[in-house]
Formats: C-alpha cells, structure tokens, sequence
C-alpha cells in the first residue's frame, strides 16, 4: 500500500542534495573539500539590512501574521527598486506579489498557469525546477537549447510550428544559471513579439540582475513596451542583497497572472516575518553602494578561476554576470564522471553541467560564491592536478 500521489513520481531526488550528502560523507572522514558548486553568497547584507532586522525582532508588535501581500511598504520598495534601476513602472497593489524567495514562484507560478497536457517551453541547460514544476502539474516539457554558436539564447524560430502553438508558458533566465549568458533588450523584443504571436505567457527569473561585471547592466524584460501584457518577472533578494536565507523574492508584470498566483499562495503560506519584510524594504531602496564593492569581489575570484581553467584545458568565456562561470570540456569526457573525480581527487567540488540538462553535457558550472582564500587554494589545486597529467 501508498499512500504517495501519483504525481511525485514526476520528481527526482535533487541533485544537489545528492552532492551534498557525499560533500559530508568526505568531510566526516577528515577531507578538506572547497565546493564551487553551488550559487550561494558567502558574504553576509549590508549592515544597515541587518541592523532593521533585528530592532524590529526585538520589538513586542512584529510578530504576528502578516498581510498575504506583505506590507504595502514592501511593494512600494519593489516598486520603487524597478522605476530606480530599470525605469520601469509597477502598481504595487496589482503587479507586485512578494514570494518566499523565488523557487517558489517558480515552481507555484506553474502549478497556477499550467493544466495537464499544456507545453511549457524550458531552457536547456537551465534551472530544473522549470521543468520540474511543470512535469508536476502534468505538463508536457519542450526543451530550449541554450548554445555556445547562440551566446546561450534560445533560438524562437527553431521552436516546432507545433510546440509553439500549443504552448502556454515559457520560462527564460537571465543573467543566465547555469551558463552566465545574457540578453539584449533586442532579444526581449523579439521574445514579446513570439509571446503574443503564439499567446504564450512569458515567465522570467531574473535574480541575478544585480550580479554583474565590468560595468555591464543587465535589463529587466520589462523594459521593453508591451511586455507586461505578456510577462511576469521574479525577483529575489538572495543573490542580489546576500539574503539568500531570508528568502524573499517577488513576482512583477502581467496582473492577471500574478492574481493567480496570489488566490494559490493563501492557501499555501502566510507571507513573511514583518521584520525581514521592513529589512528587505531597507535593502531595496537604502544605500546600493555596497553592491559595487561586493561585485568587485566576485569579479576579482572570476578573473582567478577563469585564467586557472583556461590554464587547465578548460574553454571559458569571461562572464558578465551571475555567480557562475561556464566551462567547456576539452577532454569530452562525461560531465558528472568528471566532476565526481575531481571532487574525490582534490577535494574541489564543481557542477556536473548535466545536471541542468541535456545540453549542458561537456561542461561544468564554477560558482565564485566562496571566500577568496578557499578560491585561490582551490586554482592550486586545479592547476597541480591539471600539471600532473
């Protein structure tokens, strides 16, 4: 006897958790393990962010439940954080829904679009709770491949005549996990116009906007005119502000979609903690010098590990956003193979590309979220394996 729904057979266990259980299982056994593997980063928020959250916990009247949209003050510092950096005008009551980071949206944002037997176009490689999530609503999963010759952008005509017309939903990323590809307001052009030829909504997860190097901007698709007619974009406070553990994000754009979204989350969840609310409001329309400086960083311990895997073998292009670096193979050899050697060997843990897809075989996805020291001693040891043959 089950009593497992049929539908938790659309989910595999997660590779990550997978990762990370041989990650200990090394370290109990005395390994000294570096892991490059995950996004994650390892600096904490601005002082300022942490100093809001904890005056309000320590206040008697911030611990109750909170409004389903979260305060108004929040979504007027949403609101305010896209006219600020993207120039673009949100209604805070209606094209706002404040999330519990955004892998939920990503994954309630199908469960509300998506019925059984509706095609749900993903990025391949590409997060795989897009797939995921619409595997479990009983979808059927077209892939995008995202490739080198393309600077990862999907190709819209390559889509099949068919496919097009029986899509509901598009997912895209961008700054892109895992390859750090970007797009052009050019490419979101062409992508408004696909959505509303074939009427497909387009879903796009952008929380690494505020990542990004060597003076690049990465934009918002709704920049483009028109585009909240057709799309909804997530945000998120994890990459952007260093709160990836506060887990605070938010859906913006099309407000019938994200009405939706908001009828199923009353049913899930009960918003927020009020003082991570009133910090996160801090982070998005206080002080955004901070974010320069912490993106210095970050593009220091790129510039290390892309100049250590070209030295390896590896063929790197110099990424302008994201946490991530995107390396190619030389030796064709099977990318989890590889990786799991690596780990095993040197204790430097990085992501077998195949776990983001098919087309992510004969790459591995390098994450700069690690203190620079732990960066800098993982190159050593990449280059004395890489030297010793």
């Amino acid at each position: 006897m089950t009593l497992t729904a049929d539908r938790m057979r659309t989910l595999q266990p997660y590779f990550f958790a997978e990762l990370s259980a041989h990650i200990n299982q090394l370290r109990a056994s005395g390994r000294d393990v570096i892991r490059l593997d995950i996004g994650v980063p390892d600096m904490p928020p601005a002082d300022f962010v942490v100093k809001t959250l904890t005056e309000a916990a320590g206040r008697a009247d911030t611990h109750g439940y909170q409004a389903y949209r979260g305060t108004p003050e929040l979504r007027d510092a949403w609101a305010t954080m896209y006219e600020r950096d993207y120039q673009v005008a949100l209604d805070p009551a209606l094209q706002i829904v404040p999330l519990l980071g955004s892998k939920e949206g990503i994954f309630h944002l199908t469960q509300a679009h998506a019925n059984p037997g509706d095609v749900v176009l993903v990025p391949d490689p590409g997060y795989p709770n897009y797939a995921h999530a619409a595997a479990f609503a009983g979808a059927e999963v077209i892939q995008m491949p995202l490739l080198v010759e393309r600077d990862f952008l999907p190709q819209l005509d390559a889509i099949p005549t068919e496919a097009a017309l029986k899509a509901k939903l598009m997912w895209l990323n961008y700054p892109n996990n895992p390859t750090a590809g970007i797009a052009t307001n050019a490419f979101f052009s062409e992508v408004v116009a696909f959505a509303r030829k074939h009427n497909i909504m387009i879903f796009h997860d952008a929380p690494y906007t505020h990542v990004t190097y060597d003076g690049y901007r990465a934009p918002s698709i709704l920049e483009i005119e028109g585009a909240s007619e057709v799309a909804v974009e997530l945000n998120s406070l994890s990459k952007a502000y260093n709160m990836a553990g506060w887990r605070v994000g938010a859906a913006v754009g099309n407000a019938a979609a994200l009405e939706a979204l908001y009828v199923l989350k009353t049913n899930i969840d009960t918003s927020h903690f009020l003082p991570i609310m009133q910090a996160a409001t801090a982070a998005l329309t206080g002080d955004q010098e901070w974010l320069a400086e912490r993106n210095n960083i970050y593009q220091h311990r790129r510039d290390l590990l892309v100049e250590t895997l070209r030295a390896c073998g590896f063929s790197v292009q110099l990424s302008k956003a994201t946490l991530f670096i995107w390396a190619g193979i030389s030796s064709g050899a099977v990318a989890k193979v590889f990786a799991r050697e690596l780990l095993d060997d040197i204790g430097v843990s990085l992501a077998p590309g195949s776990a983001f897809g098919e087309f992510g075989e004969g790459f591995l996805r390098v994450s700069v979220g690690t203190e620079t020291s732990r960066v800098e001693e993982a190159c050593k040891r990449l280059r004395q394996h890489f030297a010793s043959g």
